[in-house]
């Protein structure tokens, strides 16, 4: 491991390393789309195909702004030339999404959500909200653009464990499309998602490591669920991630979706830039210069008797094999450690983002993959290179193969120069990939489609007059007044399920039962909602005395496998219908009879282990505590 390198596992040093990071919280709201009257729902990925009613094709090309600057992420993805498809899907898709017609008023229920959460982060609205225009040309907008608004300044949170994070912007903004394949140039994006409200909270980056990062975040997304208005499940909320360290430059981190992770791709990301800032300093000490990256060379000839499967069938295909020398960067190319930072990565990802291709060959991991040694010796002659050389090699038709050597170039060059501000997108291992240049202010400019929104003191003042109450504050209601343990309460806020826990106790169903429901039982369930309705019934039999409460779980459990059964039906399917206590009292004495050896050694120490059998053979039938207190009275009666 070189000297200036942390090791795999060797602890990093935050404040050391300059670290600064801001998180840019991304949450679906459950209202309706932001400018247009279709419901903010999406559909299963299996079922896009059932639903879609029509297709439309597409090519977007990046403009200049009224400045006439063009943006370099919609110049980087202009030169992709893909084309797009979208899929309307039925009951989800109007004219807006298609981009044939204009967009409808902004959803006041959406700007009501966003006032409310800049209430609860003690941020100041905008007297005015207009909506802008972002240039996005990925083909995710069918129009080319996003439209955005900024709602509010300002404002802090304050995580569980570490310093409060000063919040710079909140904003309304719509969801772009969902992929749903990439094939040969041609996108194709589901629209069902497009346009559903997001509420954007961007941090100041003020936060101090990984963990305080997790907190943070954890905090923002507890307070967007106070709102009673976000959707929920995978995908719903986003956390995007702006990294950097003093020898590195500010890295956006795209769509870091598990909570957990964020700690986790935040180191991996501080030691990518570490291992940048290294390869930089070895290439100045070798001399590298801009010059050393040569020109590509079909070196194909190479490779006529290759017992490598993948090139020799490229070869048959009328493909080619494509090489590009690089100067003084032998050895710099793989990395020094499996997985960790490596620039065979960061060139394959370029290659790909330019080209399409599904990766490159380079000197430093050869031979491997069927290409032999003498292949080796025979490209580094073709090309003329010394000890101290690499080359990377792209196995395609030659325009492809060219176009993503040629970008593999130029990311080599820029390895030597200033730290790259670059967007990523976080893997499920925990690294991230090149996705495209940091957009800048030129893909911004004014939606003229829909009117600015004044916000008045007035409207600003109901606002702050009916927040709704935050995550410490529900908790408290949970224990103080119904008299839930902490930990439960936590669970219940956490998961958003005390609001119909309230609504349960106000039905007349007791607080550790529902709490007992809603956190075991339904969340198994295939209907949650008809069997929660049900649920207030259940539980008034059950202070009639026609089950015990053990059996709860298998009453509901057949309530939810039958949608034609009632309480009376459930209970006969279940087999739940209570004891009376002659059964109870023959069940015990059975099985203290049956252990009377385990009895007379444990004496009243047996209560514990037999309580296990004995309501096993009750199967749920009589009260838990009634079993103990008979139980207790048979196993005293056999010890004397």
């Amino acid at each position: 491991m070189s000297a200036d390198l942390p090791g795999p596992g060797e602890p990093l040093d935050y404040a050391a390393l300059g670290f600064r990071c801001g998180l840019e919280i991304h949450q679906q709201l459950d209202t309706r789309k932001l400018f247009s009257p279709m419901p903010s729902d999406v559909v299963d990925p299996d079922a896009v195909q059932q639903r879609s009613v029509a297709a439309y094709d597409r090519r977007l090309r990046a403009t200049q702004s009224e400045l006439g600057e063009t943006d370099p992420a919609a110049l980087a993805e202009a030169k992709r030339r893909r084309s797009f498809r979208y899929l309307a899907i039925d009951g989800l898709t109007s004219l807006v999404e298609t981009d044939e017609e204009p967009p409808h008023p902004m959803s006041e229920d959406a700007m009501g959500v966003a006032l409310q959460f800049t209430g609860l982060l003690g941020g100041r609205p905008a007297d005015e909200v207009h909506v802008m225009r972002k240039t996005v040309i990925d083909g995710s907008n069918t129009s080319g653009f996003q439209r955005t608004a900024l709602v509010a300044t300002g404002g802090s949170v304050q995580p569980e464990a570490g310093d409060a994070v000063g919040v710079w912007t909140i904003a309304l903004e719509e969801d772009s499309a969902r992929k749903v394949d990439d094939d040969h140039g041609r996108v194709t994006y589901t629209l069902d998602r497009l346009g559903v409200p997001l509420i954007e909270v961007a941090t100041a980056p003020d936060i101090t490591d990984p963990k305080h990062a997790q907190a943070t975040a954890a905090r923002l997304g507890a307070l967007l669920r106070a709102t009673g208005k976000v959707r929920r499940g995978l995908g719903s909320i986003r956390q995007d991630l702006n990294v950097s360290v003093a020898v590195g430059d500010r890295v956006e981190i795209k769509g870091c979706q598990d909570l957990r992770a964020v700690p986790r791709v935040i180191e991996a990301e501080v030691r990518r830039q570490l291992w940048m800032h290294h390869v930089r300093a070895e290439l100045e000490r070798r001399g590298f210069g801009p010059g050393d990256v040569g020109e590509v060379v079909d070196v194909a000839s190479c490779f006529e008797a290759t017992e490598a499967k993948l090139v020799r069938g490229a070869l048959k295909r009328k493909q080619t094999v494509l090489a590009l020398p690089l100067g003084r960067w032998a050895g710099l190319i793989r990395g020094e450690a499996k997985d960790g930072p490596r620039m065979g990565r960061e060139f394959a990802d370029r290659a790909k983002v330019a080209a399409g291709v599904k990766g490159v060959f380079h000197s430093d991991e050869l031979p491997a993959y069927g290409i032999a040694d003498a292949e080796v010796e025979a490209v580094r002659a073709a090309l003329e290179l010394g000890d101290g050389d690499a080359f990377v090699l792209c196995v395609e038709r030659d325009p492809v193969a060219r176009t993503a050597l040629e970008a593999v170039a130029e990311r080599a060059r820029a390895a030597a120069g200033p730290p790259l501000r670059e967007v990523r997108a976080a893997q499920q291992d925990d690294s991230t990939r090149y996705m495209r240049p940091l957009p800048g202010a030129a893909r911004m400019y004014p939606e003229t489609d829909v009117p600015p929104i004044r916000i008045t003191r007035d409207r600003w003042d109901a606002v702050l007059g009916d927040l709704p109450a935050r995550p410490e504050e529900r908790v408290a209601v949970l224990t103080g007044t119904h008299g839930l343990s902490d930990d439960l309460a936590r669970q219940l806020v956490g998961g958003d399920s005390d609001r119909p826990l309230l609504e349960l106790v106000e039905q007349g169903v007791e607080p550790g039962l529902a709490a007992r429901v809603l956190l075991q039982v339904l969340p198994d369930c295939s209907d949650p909602e008809r069997v929660l309705a049900h649920v207030p019934d259940v539980a008034q039999a059950l202070a009639a005395g026609r089950f015990a409460k053990e059996a709860v779980p298998d009453v509901l459990k057949a309530l939810d496998e039958d949608p034609r059964r009632d309480v009376d039906a459930a209970v006969e399917a279940a087999g739940a219908a209570a004891a009376d206590e002659g059964e109870v009292v023959a069940v015990i004495e059975k099985v203290v009879a049956d252990r009377a050896d385990f009895v007379k050694a444990r004496g009243m120490g047996a209560m514990g282990p037999l309580m296990g059998p004995v309501m096993a053979e009750l199967r749920g039938k009589a009260d838990g505590a009634v079993v103990s207190a008979r139980l207790k009275e048979a196993i005293q009666k056999a010890l004397d």
